[in-house]
């Protein structure tokens, strides 16, 4: 088990921080890029992923921090019906939205995973800090 000490250690951040280049790059796709609004909005969403952990850990309470791991599983939810509408347009092929909803799936269900740890601690009485030990299966 790895102990975490900064959001960066996170494997469900840097599973966020993976999937997020993976929309950049399919964003930059000529046929997208131009759609500046639609473009921006699964950008905005596929960043706040990341950004809701990344915040979350930093408040320094785990009742914050399970608050803002649901803004980014919100987000991770909005994310994957923007590629439904990304994939309905002809902005990316059916391989990449499979692809993709996959990563994006499989990102909420870490974050459920995780949700319910800490969930599970507090239940306990046990006092953790956000210097947790912990292992998630999902790895980028």
């Amino acid at each position: 088990m790895a102990k975490i000490e900064r959001f960066e250690d996170l494997n469900i951040w840097k599973a966020a921080r993976c999937f997020n280049q993976d929309i950049f790059k399919i964003t930059s796709y000529e046929l997208f890029s131009k759609d500046y609004r639609f473009r921006d909005q699964i950008r905005a969403s596929a960043g706040s992923v990341m950004d809701n952990i990344a915040e979350g850990f930093e408040r320094g309470g785990n009742k914050e921090f399970i608050q803002f791991l649901y803004i980014a599983k919100g987000s991770s939810g909005e994310t994957r019906s923007q590629l439904y509408r990304a994939f309905d347009c002809q902005y990316i092929s059916q391989n990449e939205f499979n692809d993709l909803c996959q990563k994006v799936i499989e990102i909420s269900q870490s974050i459920s995973a995780f949700i319910s740890y800490l969930k599970i601690q507090k239940s306990k009485g046990s006092s953790i800090s956000l210097s947790l030990v912990i292992t998630l299966n999902f790895k980028p």
